[in-house]
């Protein structure tokens, strides 16, 4: 075991001590030998503490022969760089000083490692003087698994929670800005709230992990394709892909806002329009880029608009800031088309 490897010397004297104590301890060994829980002895005689006795749930837990522990020292057992607090609590266990148990990472003999709390006994001689240590190893690694999981969850939870207020803050600022009516402004981020719900409803789905950008879609229109009868009216193309959570958010609530400008006034305000939705990739110098296009067919003839409504200022502003995608609007006679021009979401970005 790497420092404190034996010499055919320090082996022979380990098991001569070992049947010493074989000799002394009797019933007990035996008992240590057989239980589940793993065990050692150590010869408190020796500064370092050298180990005399190991069970074999000791040697089932660490991986390691009984011939390569006995004989070494019991700090050689603990995972490289660990700090001087854990070695203090150690020695003040084996000094019978500790409040508590120890909490300590060892090592494997693949290199690998495992967390354990250390239970440590005096065992004195007919004087009362300590002759050798009992300790057993409780092992820690699945509550510690678990402990860093619920971190991890609660992290990610922080995580999701700042990606909603700050969509749901982008909607009330640019609801407040769109009109004067409370009754008109309090309406405009109902609609949106829901639209978004929908998008939280697939990513919970999913675990909140990633969406398919074509499962976004059918989310964020089944409001105005399926349950209104429109769902031919729709054609939807293009590759595979996953949003991250907040490209899911962001997207969400653009498409819910194309969709209700078409019902009012575009391709899905009458009876023959309809709206075409595409994208793809491009790599360019800056990096690879998601190019998805709305197209709308059928619908009145369309004049640009004289001012910019609430819609198209949720979409070019709320997608620019959530993430930093371009957004044109192109209001041609047969129909609005609108291209959005954004980084591929992955994780990274999603921060």
């Amino acid at each position: 075991m790497s420092d404190d490897t034996n010499t055919p010397a320090d082996q022979e004297a380990a098991e001569a001590e070992v049947e010493k104590f074989r000799r002394q301890l009797g019933p007990f060994v035996v008992a240590a030998e057989k239980t589940r829980m793993a065990m050692i002895f150590t010869n408190a005689c020796k500064a370092e503490n050298p180990i005399i006795f190991a069970n074999d749930a000791f040697l089932k837990l660490t991986g390691f022969t009984r011939e390569e522990v006995l004989g070494v020292s019991f700090m050689s057992l603990m995972t490289r760089g660990v700090g001087s607090e854990a070695v203090a609590e150690i020695e003040a266990a084996f000094a019978g000083r500790a409040d508590r148990e120890p909490e300590i990472c060892y090592r494997r003999s693949d290199g690998t490692s495992f967390w354990a709390s250390l239970f440590v006994s005096p065992v004195c001689d007919e004087a009362g003087d300590v002759v050798q240590h009992f300790i057993s190893f409780v092992d820690e690694t699945r509550q510690r698994e678990k402990q860093t999981r619920c971190e991890m969850l609660v992290d990610e939870l922080n995580h999701r929670v700042k990606n909603t207020l700050s969509t749901v803050q982008s909607i009330t600022r640019q609801a407040s800005r769109a009109s004067d009516d409370p009754k008109v402004v309090r309406e405009w981020i109902e609609s949106r709230i829901f639209a978004l719900s929908r998008s939280h409803d697939l990513l919970t789905h999913q675990n909140w992990e990633d969406a398919g950008l074509r499962e976004l879609i059918d989310a964020a229109l089944e409001p105005f394709g399926v349950a209104n009868g429109r769902a031919e009216r729709f054609t939807v193309d293009g590759a595979k892909i996953s949003l991250t959570p907040k490209a899911t958010l962001a997207l969400g609530v653009a498409f819910h806002e194309l969709a209700t400008n078409a019902v009012k006034y575009g391709a899905l305000s009458n009876d023959v329009g309809t709206v075409e939705i595409a994208w793809n990739t491009e790599m360019r110098p800056g990096g690879e880029r998601l190019i998805l296009t709305w197209r709308e067919k059928g619908g009145p003839v369309v004049a640009p608009p004289t001012r910019k409504g609430f819609g198209s200022q949720v979409i070019e502003s709320g997608l620019a800031h959530e993430l930093k995608a371009k957004v044109r609007l192109d209001y041609l006679p047969e129909g609005l088309v609108c291209t959005i021009d954004l980084p591929v979401p992955r994780k990274a970005l999603d921060a």
